[in-house]
């Protein structure tokens, strides 16, 4: 993904990708209800916010629907976008906020079994395999399908890979608020040239490898410039412009944050 390749937008892209605009607010913005929390405002009877969620998950809907169809879906011409859309609706419906689960997820699911419901009623998909096809019965005689099982499996591991990187950026939202910095903050002082930013991720990635460097920037929350000058190989002015951002990308390196951690090593 291009995505990748921009470890300046590290912050603020993940976060969008992961958290959604709706579910939590940026830093320096005052907090946001989370889907879940919308969820329940619209069973309640709030129809605008219901209508202004499905246009907004209208793209999340048509990513669902396309590789389910395996091929892209028009939304202004594809019956199956309609028949998911309807389903996200209905999923809107029957979602438990109780439950703890991921909205998400679970339209997901409900998406993913009414499309199968609408393969299997076309005639026209009368070409391709019917998941039918695939039934079979267990040791009890009840009816399986292993397709629908898998892909049951597949929605709820995306979920549960979906919550674990939200609870992450979370975690690490709240650690950098102690620092008093925010994503947005990071976006507009990150090194905008490859070479300086590589220069300061390798930095900032020995610096937590030094324990008692990181001891000192966890307990007085300011980058022990002093120190770092001894080995870094950069210029006191460099360190005191990018203070920041070292301390921000050490912490990644340091913390309990594996997808951010994963991203800034596939992002380089």
């Amino acid at each position: 993904m291009s995505i990748l390749c921009e470890v300046d937008r590290l912050l603020l892209v993940l976060f969008k990708k992961f958290l959604g605009r709706r579910e939590i607010a940026l830093a320096d913005e005052a907090p946001e209800q989370t889907l879940e929390e919308l969820i329940r405002q619209i069973q309640d009877g709030d129809i605008k916010l219901r209508n202004q969620l499905i246009t907004d998950y209208q793209p999340f809907i048509a990513k669902v629907t396309s590789k389910f169809s395996k091929r892209y879906i028009d939304p202004s011409r594809d019956d199956e976008f309609s028949i998911a859309l309807a389903a996200f609706n209905e999923a809107i419906n029957q979602y438990s906020v109780d439950s703890g689960n991921s909205f998400l997820g679970f339209a997901k699911t409900v998406m993913t079994r009414r499309l199968i419901d609408y393969v299997r009623k076309e005639e026209r998909h009368t070409k391709q395999v019917p998941y039918s096809a695939f039934d079979i019965e267990d040791e009890e005689d009840n009816l399986m399908n292993p397709v629908e099982v898998a892909k049951a499996v597949e929605a709820y591991d995306e979920a549960q890979e979906a919550e674990a990187r939200k609870e992450e950026m979370i975690a690490y939202n709240r650690e950098l608020m102690k620092y008093e910095i925010t994503f947005q903050e990071l976006v507009d002082i990150s090194p905008k040239h490859s070479d300086s930013r590589k220069t300061l991720i390798a930095i900032a990635r020995q610096l937590a490898e030094k324990p008692e460097l990181m001891k000192k920037l966890q307990d007085k929350k300011m980058l022990p410039i002093k120190e770092v000058l001894e080995w870094a190989g950069v210029s006191r002015k460099t360190l005191e412009r990018n203070r920041k951002y070292l301390i921000a990308i050490s912490l990644v390196h340091a913390g309990d944050y594996p997808y951010l951690q994963d991203y800034l090593q596939n992002g380089q």
